[in-house]
This record gives C-alpha cells, structure tokens and sequence, in this order.
C-alpha cells in the first residue's frame, strides 16, 4: 500500500506523518542518486566483458551521470518553480525507473549516453529539492536526524552497489537494468501519496540576507567544494587501490568495499543524530576531523585493519556530509525555505562541478604517478584539512568583526559595521 501523509499544518504533524515523509525522501534519495549513480560502479567490468562498450566508452558513459548531476542542480530551482517542487521530485523519480529500463537495450554508446545523461539530472534535481520540500514539515528538534534519515538512500545505494548488484547480474546485464528500473518504479509508487501538497517556489524572489549571512553561505559553498575533492578517491579508487596498490585478491577487494558501504549506511542517521545533539556546526568540525586521520591513514599505512576502519570512516561520509551541509545551509538563511532552496541548490551546484573537476583529475595524478594511489589519498586527506581549517578560520574572522564593530558604537563613532 502507498505511504500517506497527511496534509496537516506545519508543526502539527505527527509521528507517523513525519515518518511517512521521511520514508518518501529516502526513497527518491534512493532511486535518483544512490542507484542511478553508485549501482554503475559494479556494472562497469560487466559492460566491458559482455562487449557492450569498450573502456574508453565506459568511463566516458560514467562522467555523463555526473555532467547530468551538475545539470540537474543548476536546473532544479527553474523546474520546481514551472511544475511545482513535489511534481518535480516525483516526475525525477519516474524518469531514472525509465531510465534503467532503456539501459537494458545497448542500441548505441550515444543511446547510453543519453540516458545516463537524464538520470545524473534526475539525481540533480531531487538533492536540490527533497530536502526543503520535507525538512519545514519535520519538527526543530527532529530536524538533523530527519535529514539524515531522507540522504540516508545515498547510503543504501552504496551498499547496495556491493551487494545487490551482483545478486542481479546472475541474471545478465540487461536483466539487471530492468530490475533496478522496476525496484525504482515500485519505490515511486509506494511514496507517490506521502508527499506534502505541491508548491511553485518563485525563482524571481530577492534574497534579502544581510551581508554576514551572505558571507556565510559563500564560506560554506568554499568548504563543501573541498569536501567534494575529499571523497573522490575514495569512491572512485578504493577499489582500484585494494587490487592494484595493497594486491588484495578480488574478493578481499570487493570485500573493503562493502565495509566503506556499510559505512555509507551508518553515516547519515549517525551525523543527523550528533548534529541535533552538538549542532550542525560542531558536528560538521568533528567529522572533517575523521575524515583527515581516515585519509591520512590509506596515505601511510598497509595495516589491514586500519585500511579497513579507515574505508568505514571514509563511507560515513558522501552521504553524512550532505544533511550536515543542508542544516549548515539553514541556519545561515535562518530558515527561510525559499532562501534555502536557492542557497542549497548553489551549493549542490559547487559540490558537483569540483567533485566532476576532482574526478578527472585524480585520473590524470593517478596515471601520471605511475599507479600511486596514497598519493590520491593525501590528496584528499590535505582538501579534509583545508576546508576544516577554512571553517575554523571563517569563525574567527567573524568573532573578531563582531567584537570591532561593538567597540566602535560603543565609541559612538560611525562605522561601516552590519547592523545587529
């Protein structure tokens, strides 16, 4: 039976009506970016050895989800706007179920191509949108852990890319794509009557924010950059690195990659629940802080067990970051939900650009270093560290402008000082 939700007013939803919207926010997280994306990953050696496409077209059919994923994120605020923000989320859902589908039928690299293409625009287009469609429903203090519930799919996607996917190839490519275009299709179906009512965001709105806010939203869009460049090695190396750079067998490889999975599941609720424990910012400081020891350990270590404790950290965090980032990104419009769904929307717009730019680049490192993969790795460990000392350092500037600024009308002298 479908999941409903209620149309009650905000704050007046109860348990199983936040559940609900929850459950619709996982699930479109799920479809649009945990499958569309990460269930690609296993299929490559697949789509290789079946002769559907040589390497080259393989690689080359993996960027155009992520060329998508950018499109969809500069487009996702314009689309709500034209059909509405819930129509646009369900109508993204519905086009990756169709999307696999045509997958399953490899007319041609450009055929691939385009549909990978549309699901990255999918996916683009939920991560802009689900969040402040459900996120004003769900009460304050349940806010982090809700967040973190609905990126959650991100998680099972991972997951699912080690584990699932080679259930399904026992049944060919092409009965592969099906499967997951019909796990997609059922997902949509379940959820199509928990999301709240439809609304038309105005992209015409001005953004009234002061200018501390506006800075703000500028240093978190820097940091959430530099994350991007941070979990590129791990999700697209990791692998590689067991195999080739440590010579894991393949099994023992494949292995390392369901322990990062497992972490992809633990991160989001984890991060979600710490954040409205400490705060989003607190949070987000302790977590770039993992994030520098776990790369930093692939760096210098051969260890099998901190190679394994540091792919778990490493998975807690492409999908942990996000609800941190999107509840960083609240706070600093002071909840505003269109200024959110602008602010959110640029800031997914920086994280896909950089982390497409960081893909293609630690390619080039990684073939121009001869195969070095701890140098990806510190890499990674470095942009961990930069965008905590950036966060650290943004504060500071901020702390010391406010003190300034109250000593100078404490003097009663004009100053060009935001007002309080």
């Amino acid at each position: 039976m479908p999941l409903q939700s209620s149309t009650t007013p905000l704050g007046e939803r109860d348990g199983s009506g936040v559940a609900a919207l929850i459950a619709a926010g996982l699930c479109a997280s799920l479809v649009g970016i945990g499958l569309a994306r990460f269930a690609y990953t296993p299929l490559i050696p697949p789509l290789i050895g079946a002769r559907w496409f040589s390497p080259d077209d393989v690689v080359f059919l993996a960027a155009a989800n992520l060329l998508g994923y950018l499109l969809g994120a500069m487009g996702g605020r314009r689309l709500a706007s034209a059909v509405g923000s819930v129509a646009a989320v369900r109508s993204a859902m519905s086009l990756t179920a169709l999307a696999f589908l045509a997958c399953a039928v490899p007319l041609s690299t450009a055929w691939f191509f385009f549909w990978r293409l549309l699901s990255g625009i999918t996916g683009g287009v939920i991560m802009v949108l689900v969040g402040s469609v459900l996120l004003p429903h769900v009460p304050p203090r349940r806010k982090g852990m809700a967040a973190g519930a609905i990126f959650l799919g991100l998680g099972v996607g991972i997951a699912a890319s080690g584990t699932l996917v080679p259930l399904l190839l026992r049944t060919g490519l092409a009965g592969t794509w099906m499967s997951l275009a019909a796990i997609s299709l059922l997902l949509t179906i379940a959820t199509w009557r928990a999301w709240p009512p439809n609304e038309r965001p105005r992209v015409s709105d001005p953004v009234a924010l002061p200018q501390p806010a506006r800075r703000s939203l500028l240093h978190l869009y820097g940091q959430y950059g530099l994350m991007a460049v941070g979990v590129v090695p791990a999700m697209v190396f990791l692998v590689d690195y067991a195999a080739r750079g440590l010579h894991w067998s393949v099994m023992s490889s494949s292995l390392l990659w369901v322990v990062f999975g497992v972490g992809a599941l633990a991160g989001p609720l984890s991060y979600g629940a710490l954040a409205d424990r400490i705060g989003f910012r607190t949070t987000s400081r302790l977590t770039l802080a993992l994030q520098v020891l776990a790369a930093a350990t692939l760096a210098l270590t051969s260890s099998t067990t901190l190679v394994l404790l540091s792919a778990f950290l490493l998975g807690t965090y492409p999908p942990g970051a996000v609800p941190i980032m999107l509840g960083r990104v609240n706070e600093a419009v002071m909840g505003q939900p269109g200024l959110q769904q602008a602010a959110w929307g640029r800031a997914t717009m920086a994280f896909a650009l950089v982390q497409a730019a960081a893909g293609y680049a630690d390619s080039f490192l990684l073939t121009a270093s001869a195969g070095n993969h701890r140098l990806l790795f510190s890499v990674a460990a470095g942009a961990f560290l930069s965008a905590l000392l950036w966060d650290l350092l943004s504060e500071r500037g901020r702390t010391r402008t406010a003190q300034d600024c109250k000593r100078v009308r404490d003097s009663s002298t004009p100053a060009r000082c935001p007002r309080p």
